[in-house]
């Protein structure tokens, strides 16, 4: 199962974590996983290569996790927030469409 995580603190979201392969099919097959990598990929390029954000980035390979940290603030606040809100919705109806592979936590 894919674990995606969104931290916040008050109504801003902080960052995310995304961990874990959902099963659904074999690797190079996986439409759950593919989903879920281009709105990770997506989000953080829009992020940091749109907005300018320098928001924290750390790839693990060997549990097959992504995540995103934000500064305190960014220039682009608004925006990167409705990037951030965007993904989170995304990830949901990823989560209503497929509830076996994929959960989506608000930490």
């Amino acid at each position: 199962m894919t674990r995606c995580e969104f931290f916040t603190q008050g109504e801003r979201i902080t960052g995310f974590s995304v961990s874990g392969h959902s099963g659904y099919a074999e690797a190079g097959s996986d439409i759950v996983c593919a989903a879920v990598s281009a709105a990770v990929t997506m989000a953080e390029a829009t992020i940091n290569d749109v907005c300018g954000a320098n928001a924290k980035v750390r790839v693990r390979a060997e549990d097959a996790r992504v995540s995103l940290t934000l500064p305190v603030s960014c220039d682009e606040e608004d925006t990167v927030q409705a990037v951030l809100a965007g993904m989170l919705l995304c990830l949901c109806r990823l989560r209503d469409d497929y509830p076996d592979y994929i959960e989506v936590l608000e930490v």
